[in-house]
């Protein structure tokens, strides 16, 4: 086997190692952001999730989305990876059946291994959305579904030689794919879940539910910063030193300038340096340039983060407003930010910088042709998403049903669903819930004074 296949094979493994190294960062940036009753819960769901997408995607859902067959979907080698893709790393002694991601020359499995992590990370952004009040068993239903056929029918038009490839749409490591689609499927299961009780109330009033551990929190997005760099980079899928260190350099340069956007609009807005919005502000700015990474330059970079990271404040703070309640603010980054990424591409590309050819963006002298093939590959897939996963959510809400009781929701789903807890050593507060009002009423401080009290 030659020396570049070797190489481009060891990079694309590693950085797939990245990748799934990834779900720890959304465990605990999820487990972070959630309350202490809930963390198990968390914890267990996005431990689930990878193995769950995994199945689906094996059996299925790699077929589906990179398997030879119409614009629309993938019709050849379905089942368990059956055929192979007449890529250098195989020569031609099969024929190919998954031509669409022939262009790069690594081994089969390892093209399927690299693709499988993504699928898994579409899967767990949904974990977080529906968070503090979902049945185990109804996001565990969802999330192969997803995995299995949602996921892959979109990512054959964009990936696996679809129509919107065709039509000129570029998505370079899935702002839309990936990220896009797991909030439109997040979005669906928001609306049919409903908020968590004591969210909000009937005169309008938001009540914040803040999460428990904001260390654990920041741990988790320095875990997926770093696997970002797997995560855009890694997309090459060849180890072309060029190319990576471009992507590499556009990736953080995003993530830098959205962390630093998001930390000032926050401060402006909430008159404090908010922590959650910082951290959000950072991976909105990774989600944003995640389609656009290796068809803009290191500048243009700058100016997507930027503006990510305000986009992120402004929607969450918005979503709140129209009472979707998202507890980790997963809508407002791999939602608004994927939208946004997405069409980052038709605004600032420019032709050929990686060697890509694409076309030049708006700002650019492109006009709006490439402008144009991105709304459409923005606009489709949203409603294709969106209301696929609305009827799956809607089917499991009719069938084994969808939301927890009242009184597990209220004890905390670590109990109700698992039979155990994070924190068993631990006092933990308990919330009062009286008329739709969150009241803290039995912390540490408090029952320490009511000792005192009876002791007197």
């Amino acid at each position: 086997m030659e020396t570049k296949v070797i190489l481009d094979t060891l990079w694309v493994l590693i950085t797939a190692m990245l990748v799934f190294f990834m779900n720890l960062g959304f465990a605990m940036v999820e487990s972070g952001f959630n309350r202490a009753k809930n963390c198990v819960n968390i914890l267990s769901k996005n431990f689930i999730v990878f193995a769950v997408s995994s199945l689906g995607f094996l059996v299925l859902g790699w077929g589906l989305m990179f398997g030879d067959g119409s614009p629309f979907i993938g019709l050849k080698g379905l089942f368990f990876l059956n055929g192979a893709d007449n890529s250098p790393a195989v020569g031609d002694a099969y024929k190919g059946v998954y031509s669409a991601i022939s262009w790069t020359g690594v081994p089969l499995l390892a093209k399927f291994f690299f693709q499988l992590v993504f699928c898994g990370t579409a899967a767990t952004i949904v974990s977080g959305a529906v968070a503090e009040r979902i049945k185990y068993k109804s996001f565990i239903f969802f999330s192969f579904i997803l995995a299995v056929f949602i996921y892959p029918i979109v990512g054959h038009w964009i990936w696996g030689g679809g129509w919107l490839s065709q039509l000129g749409m570029f998505d370079f490591a899935g702002s839309t794919v990936v990220h896009s689609v797991g909030g439109w499927a997040a979005l669906a299961g928001i609306i049919v879940l409903g908020p968590r009780f004591g969210k909000y109330t009937k005169d309008g009033k938001i009540n914040p539910i803040v999460g428990h551990n904001m260390s654990i929190a920041t741990i988790g997005v320095f875990v997926l910063w770093l696997g970002w760099f797997g995560f855009n980079p890694g997309s090459t899928m060849a180890a072309d030193p060029m190319a990576i260190s471009h992507v590499l350099m556009t990736t953080n340069t995003a993530a830098i300038a959205a962390t630093l956007s998001s930390t000032i609009i926050s401060w402006i807005i909430l008159g404090k340096p908010d922590l959650g919005m910082t951290l959000n502000g950072c991976l909105a700015g990774l989600v944003a340039v995640t389609a656009p990474c290796a068809f803009v330059s290191v500048g243009s970079s700058l100016i997507i983060g930027a503006i990510g990271g305000i986009l992120v404040v402004l929607a969450v703070i918005g979503f709140d407003r129209i009472k979707i309640d998202d507890p980790v603010g997963a809508l407002s980054v791999h939602l608004v930010n994927g939208v946004f990424g997405t069409l980052a591409v038709g605004l600032f590309a420019q032709d050929k910088i990686t060697g890509v050819a694409t076309g030049n963006g708006l700002f650019f002298g492109g006009g709006v042709k490439l402008l144009s093939a991105q709304v459409i590959g923005i606009l489709v897939p949203g409603v294709f998403v969106f209301g696929l996963s609305f009827l799956v959510w809607s089917l499991i809400k009719a069938t084994v049903g969808i939301r927890v009781s009242l009184q597990e929701e209220i004890e905390g789903l670590d109990i109700g669903e698992h039979g155990n807890s994070a924190y068993p050593e631990f006092l933990t507060r308990k919330p009062i819930y009286s008329l739709g009002v969150v009241a803290e009423a039995a912390t540490p401080v408090k029952v320490q004074q009511s000792l005192t009290q009876e002791a007197r």
